[in-house]
């Protein structure tokens, strides 16, 4: 697992953790004990919440050490990257339309292909990742492969 993220990325994703690992777990931990002292813990239903938000916090905290010690921090790189960056948004133009779509490219936190944020690990990120105005390149997609033209990029 190799995720690219800005210095600020990797800094939310340590808070997130820290809060996990400090106060939640505590919280977690009270709310089981408190549930374990209503007796039979077979049938306590409060015991076994407390007890799945107990692992799930775990499972959590696991995602977040993987997602912190794998991350590829790209700052150096946005500051070198002449064409299409991370925070930039993209006018694109799919090959054979006149419409004209934007886009975002974003690191992996961010995504949210509803709202045009594609990562720039996506296949489509990938390969704008750096092009410039004009650049038309081609997209690998499991529905087959096309081709897009960068009509403009927006940098803010």
């Amino acid at each position: 697992m190799n995720n690219k993220l800005t210095k600020k990325d990797v800094e939310k994703l340590q808070k997130e953790f820290d809060y996990r690992k400090g106060p939640l777990t505590m919280e977690i931990a009270h709310e089981k004990m408190v549930a374990a002292a209503h007796g039979d813990r077979s049938e306590n239903a409060e015991y076994k919440a407390a007890k799945s938000n107990m692992y799930e916090n775990f499972r959590r905290m696991g995602y977040l050490i993987k997602m912190i010690r794998s991350a590829e921090i790209m700052d150096d790189v946005i500051g070198k990257t002449a064409g299409a960056n991370i925070g930039n948004k993209l006018l694109i133009k799919f090959e054979g339309s006149d419409d004209i779509e934007e886009i975002e490219l974003v690191t992996t936190l961010q995504v949210d292909i509803i709202n045009g944020k594609f990562s720039i690990e996506s296949p489509i990120g990938k390969v704008l990742f750096g092009k410039l105005i004009g650049d038309i390149v081609e997209v690998e997609s499991p529905d087959g492969n096309y081709k897009i033209e960068l009509v403009n990029i927006i940098k803010e």
